[in-house]
C-alpha cells in the first residue's frame, strides 16, 4: 500500500511517499522561513498562500523522484489539525480533492500523532508502550502510548509551549527568525555558570509545564545587564543569557521525563517534535534514560522539524486499519488527541 503524506499545518509544506514494504520511498519540504522572516514571525494569509503555491509542485517532484504515477497511489493522508486553520484547509482541500479523482480513501491525520509517530520512521522504531514527549513550537505534552491512537496525556504546557518560549526569547535577545534554533546556537558560547534561571513547575507534583515565566525571567535579565552596559549589550552576555534560558527549559524537561517515566512504570521514552532536534536536550534525555535503565528514542533531525513523511506514515496505519474520511474536507485548529480512535 502507498499513501501520499500532504502537511500544511503552519509554515512548511510536506510532502511524502510512504510504501507499507519498501517503506519511506520519497519526500519533499519547502520552508517559508524567507517568506515570514521580515515580520519576525508567522504570518498566517501569507502562510496559506504559500502553501497554496507549493502542494501541486512538490507532488509532481515527489512522484517523479520515486517513479511512481498517480495511479499506484493507494491513499492520501494530509494534515487535518491541529494548526492554522487556513493552512490546513489548504492541505486538506488539495489532499481530499486528489483522493477523489483517484479513486482511493483519504484520511486527515492529526498533526502531533504524526509527530509521535515520527520515530517509527526509523531502522529500529521504538516499541509499545512508551512515554511520549511532544516538544514544539505550539505544544509541549507527555502523552502515555500504550498503541497507535491509544493515547493518555499525562501533562502538557499550561502556557507558552517550550518551542514558543526558545522563540520570544531569542526575539528578546534581537536573535533573527526563526529564533529556536538561532538561540542554541548562541547559548553554546554561554557561560553556564554566570546566570541560573528557575526550573518550572519541578518544586511540585504533577506533569504539567509552565513557559513563560522563563521569558519574563530573561527579559528581567536582559533589562539588569543593559544598566550595568549599557543599551548594546555585549555578545557574550547575550550567550550567557541563552545558555541559562536553554538549560533551565532542558533541565525542566529532563525532570518532568523522569517523573513520567517513574509513575508510568515504563521504561522507553520516545522525544519528538521540533525542539526534540536541540542536542543538549537529545543528550540529557539520552543520559537521564540511562540512569533509569531505559531506552530514549528520537526522530532524526529531519523528521523532528512539521515533514510530509509522518503524515503519510500515520495516514498509512489508519487506512490500512479500514479507517478513512467520507467525501469531504476540515480543519481542527484545536484537536484532542485523546479523542483520536484506536487502531
Amino acid at each position: 500500500m502507498r499513501v501520499l503524506g500532504i502537511e500544511t499545518s503552519c509554515d512548511e509544506t510536506g510532502i511524502a511517499l510512504y510504501d507499507s514494504q519498501q517503506g519511506l520511498v520519497g519526500h519533499a519540504l519547502h520552508s517559508q522561513i524567507a517568506v515570514h522572516a521580515e515580520y519576525g514571525g508567522v504570518v498566517p494569509e501569507l502562510a496559506s498562500r504559500d502553501h497554496v503555491r507549493k502542494v501541486l509542485p512538490l507532488i509532481r517532484q515527489v512522484l517523479r523522484g520515486t517513479g511512481f504515477g498517480a495511479e499506484q497511489i493507494d491513499g492520501v493522508a494530509y494534515t487535518t489539525g491541529p494548526g492554522l486553520v487556513g493552512a490546513l484547509l489548504v492541505g486538506s482541500a488539495i489532499g481530499r480533492s486528489l483522493a477523489w479523482a483517484w479513486g482511493v480513501p483519504a484520511i486527515g491525520v492529526h498533526h502531533m500523532e504524526g509527530h509521535l509517530l515520527a520515530p517509527m520512521l526509523e531502522a529500529e522504531p521504538p516499541p509499545f508502550p512508551f512515554v511520549a514527549m511532544l516538544v514544539s513550537g505550539g505544544h509541549t505534552q507527555l502523552v502515555l502510548v500504550e498503541g497507535i491512537g491509544r493515547y493518555q496525556v499525562l501533562g502538557e504546557s499550561l502556557d507558552d509551549a517550550a518551542g514558543e518560549a526558545f522563540d520570544k526569547t531569542a526575539k528578546l535577545l534581537g536573535l533573527p527568525y526563526p529564533g529556536g534554533p538561532e538561540l542554541a546556537q548562541l547559548a553554546q558560547q554561554g557561560d553556564p555558570g554566570r546566570y541560573r534561571f528557575p526550573r518550572p513547575m519541578t518544586d511540585r507534583p504533577g506533569l504539567d509545564f509552565s513557559f513563560s515565566g522563563l521569558k519574563t525571567f530573561a527579559l528581567n535579565t536582559l533589562q539588569a545587564a543593559r544598566r550595568e552596559e549599557g543599551e548594546m549589550v555585549s555578545r557574550q552576555t547575550l550567550a550567557d543569557i541563552a545558555r541559562a534560558f536553554e538549560d533551565a527549559v532542558v533541565d525542566t524537561l529532563r525532570i518532568k521525563c523522569r517523573r513520567a517515566v517513574r509513575q508510568s512504570g515504563v521504561s522507553t521514552l520516545v522525544m519528538a517534535g521540533g525542539v526534540s532536534a536541540n542536542q543538549r536536550l537529545r543528550a540529557a534525555i539520552g543520559a537521564m534514560m540511562q540512569k533509569e535503565g531505559g531506552l530514549a528514542y528520537y526522530p532524526r533531525p529531519e523528521f523532528c522539524t512539521d515533514n510530509g513523511a509522518m503524515i503519510a506514515y500515520a495516514g498509512w496505519q489508519r487506512l490500512r486499519a479500514g479507517q478513512s474520511e467520507p467525501l469531504r474536507f476540515s480543519a481542527q485548529p484545536r484537536w484532542l488527541m485523546e479523542t483520536l480512535q484506536p487502531v
